[in-house]
């Protein structure tokens, strides 16, 4: 039986830190080849833009969202250890607490998501199988999904790199057979007579790119380089980190662009059932393997949320070892996915508004962040990451104002329809022309907050991190 984890989030011991650059490749791309960006590519076109609009925006938001990812994998190369650990350096070792609550809601919220789509999906696929209870299929689908997950989260750093690479290839494979069966459903004529949009939408599609694709992925970052030796190059770890997680999603949006530009109905149930509606495209026989890309795709990304979520658990300051942490972490996800798929009648929109609130802190967070890492041209104090009296201090109070501003700045400018408890953000679109203006679901009001974030850390950050480091 592989060994457990016994790290948590303390500093990785030199005797321990072994590996390659490219060793990076195999979480990021094991996180990333999920179905769901098959339809993403509808959700790009719905900007009102082109297929080339939309092809360049998953190019330019996943690179680019990927890129910040990367520079965050540096935090962890140069002092070894966890995101939310190094993320005190800006923000103080109790003062931290803010930005790791919020890390750790967004982490909770996607596993659950996740796991909550491969339960769902594989109901989808067996009813279209017939002869099968779908009730009955989707506790199949959910025990398979949620037993990978645990096992994998739980048993640690290792595991994970092992068990992420068999997942991608098997599911870049059987993803393959999906391409390939429904080819012939692209209509290249249709796909290429849809008039450009303007920039607006393909702002949007490019703000949607960057949150949706690559930029919750920032505060995870450091958690899968930490292991790393500091001698590896730093290009190199960004540029693994960029091709694994980047690689697949931009082909998979691409097509996915493609196939929802041939059927206007195709579209439309995309939008209803992400991955469920995908299968109308396949032959019966091959039903029984899409579901089976639909888990191992959604499960690579809900292994790298449980095990983080784990490790800012224990940021948190709550007193359990990681493997304790993980485990009460699933037993919040179990309870989650039990909610949405068994009882709830409509949790996702509510809960899809949730997260996307969360997202304007968390890319305020990330800009704080990585412009910290980026200033510092030393590695970290690693005894004062823990002690409130050292050198990064108890509370970093412009860190924590920077965000907080950013936050409203954002908020102001984003457009959330999919609960009306959210209803009163927005309420500086009137600026761009109003919450019903060309601007209004273009969201540019992340953009808005990771610029805040970036000013923010540079103007209040640099003279401190130099004296930090002198």
């Amino acid at each position: 039986m592989p060994a457990l984890e016994i790290n948590s989030t303390n500093v990785i011991a030199e005797n321990e830190r072994h590996g390659r650059a490219r060793d990076l490749f195999w979480p990021w791309c094991g996180a990333n080849v999920s179905l769901l960006a098959l339809s993403y590519g509808a959700f790009f076109l719905g900007f009102g833009i082109s297929f080339w609009q939309a092809t360049l925006a998953a190019i330019l938001g996943t690179v680019l969202s990927f890129l910040i990812v990367g520079f965050s994998s540096l935090a962890g190369k140069k002092s070894n250890a966890t995101t939310m650990v190094l993320s005190r350096a800006a923000f103080g070792v109790k003062g931290n607490v803010l930005p790791g609550f919020l890390s750790y809601l967004v982490f909770v919220g996607w596993e659950t998501v996740l796991i909550s789509l491969a339960t769902l999906a594989t109901g989808t696929v067996f009813e279209r199988v017939g002869n099968v209870d779908r009730n009955a299929a989707m506790v199949l689908g959910f025990i398979l999904a949620v037993t990978i997950t645990l096992v994998g989260a739980v048993l640690g750093f290792k595991v994970i790199m092992k068990l992420q690479k068999y997942l991608t290839l098997i599911t870049v494979v059987l993803t393959l057979g999906y391409v390939l069966l429904t080819l012939d459903s692209v209509r290249w004529g249709a796909v290429f007579e849809i008039p450009s949009g303007p920039i607006q939408g393909f702002v949007g599609a490019l703000i949607f790119g960057i949150t949706g694709i690559g930029l919750g992925w920032v505060n995870a970052a450091a958690d899968y380089s930490r292991y790393l030796p500091r001698s590896v190059r730093s290009q190199s770890v960004v540029a693994w980190t960029v091709l694994g997680a980047s690689i697949v999603p931009i082909t998979l949006v691409t097509y996915g662009a493609a196939l929802s530009a041939s059927d206007s109905k195709l579209s439309e149930a995309i939008a209803m059932d992400p991955i469920g509606a995908l299968t109308t495209l396949l032959p019966t026989w091959y039903l029984v393997i899409f579901s089976l890309v639909a888990i191992l795709g959604l499960v690579g990304g809900a292994i790298l949320n449980l095990y983080s979520s784990g490790l800012t658990l224990v940021s948190l300051g709550v007193p359990v070892k990681r493997h304790i942490a993980v485990s009460i972490d699933g037993v919040l996800m179990l309870i989650g996915v039990v909610y949405i798929v068994w009882i709830a009648d409509n949790f996702f929109a509510p809960f899809q508004g949730f997260l996307i609130t969360l997202g304007v802190p968390v890319a305020a967070w990330s800009a704080v962040f990585v412009t910290d890492v980026l200033l510092r041209k030393k590695s970290y104090s690693e005894t004062d990451l823990f002690n409130p009296l050292g050198r990064y201090g108890s509370v970093n109070w412009s860190s924590i104002l920077t965000v907080v501003i950013a936050s409203v700045i954002g908020w102001g400018f984003v457009t959330n329809t999919f609960a009306s408890w959210l209803s009163w953000q927005g309420y500086f679109l009137e600026v761009i022309g109003g919450k019903d203006g060309a601007w209004a679901y273009s969201n540019v009001g992340v953009i808005f907050a990771m610029v805040v974030g970036v000013v923010g850390r540079n103007l209040f950050g640099r003279k401190s991190i130099a004296r930090q480091e002198s």
